[in-house]
């Protein structure tokens, strides 16, 4: 007797219809929990939802979807009696599963894991300002479950797994004292008189100089102003580093090219 239409396909049919359904789903808690997050923003009195609460939400957001489509994807295969028995094959073996995780995930669990604590420590959130060794230096522009990205400014984004960022020393710029003042670096030749390099800057905005190095090739000199209200913190560096620099130089304390 030929099989009928439900019989040859019914399997897979029911399987598109378990994952339409989880991604319906997923799709669907995702906008309750935007829309719940919005309604509590417009609740505040200032309206405007705090970077640390941006981080977490947009981690949780994305921990749920995944979970939910990960959770139609083992129903959907459950409909396949062969990869059923596949599935019940591995699961009995355990040496096996340990195996497939520790060399086949091991660094996609790793980091799936830190975007966890990332979401509940927040050692970075989204808009800071971080620095990392030597090569990534930027601000964070998205937090997923397994990379972060950070924009370097230039038109260019570094791409960190979250693995890294929790377990290497990351400098948050944007977590400390949001009052502290600014400073910025500025060269004089080696033989520059530290004294009146202070002189110069006497009445301008720049409220402290220091001797940062001195090598044969010139004095590194950290110039300190007050950051001021509402005002970025990197443009007003770049505006103190040109400030003290014009007036080293009407002071006579640069040399001519």
């Amino acid at each position: 007797m030929d099989k009928g239409f439900w019989d040859t396909y019914g399997n897979e049919i029911e399987a598109a219809i378990v994952m339409a359904v989880a991604i319906i789903l997923a799709l669907l808690v995702d906008r309750i929990l935007l829309a719940r997050a919005e309604h509590a923003t417009d609740r505040m009195e200032t309206q405007h939802f705090s970077r640390e609460a941006r981080t977490r939400l947009r981690l949780v957001r994305r921990l749920v979807f995944v979970t939910i489509i990960l959770i139609g994807v083992i129903v959907a295969l459950n409909q396949f009696a062969e990869i059923k028995r596949v599935a019940t094959a591995l699961l009995a073996s355990t040496a096996v599963l340990g195996l497939i995780i520790g060399f086949a995930a091991q660094a996609v669990l790793a980091n799936f894991v830190a975007g966890v604590l990332m979401a509940i420590r927040q050692p970075v959130r989204i808009g800071d300002l971080v620095s990392m060794d030597d090569d990534v230096h930027g601000r964070v522009s998205d937090i997923a479950l397994t990379y972060t990205s950070v924009d370097r400014g230039d038109g260019s984004m570094i791409v960190v797994p979250n693995a890294k960022v929790i377990t290497e020393i990351v400098v948050n710029h944007s977590a400390g004292n949001p009052s502290a003042p600014v400073t910025a670096e500025v060269w004089l030749p080696a033989d520059t008189d530290i004294e009146a390099a202070r002189r110069a800057l006497e009445g301008s905005e720049v409220t402290g100089l220091r001797l940062q190095e001195l090598t044969a090739d010139g004095a590194l000199v950290q110039v300190r102003a007050s950051l001021g209200s509402g005002r970025d913190r990197d443009a007003r560096a770049a505006a103190v580093r040109e400030l003290a620099h014009d007036a080293f130089r009407e002071a006579g304390l640069l040399r001519q090219a």
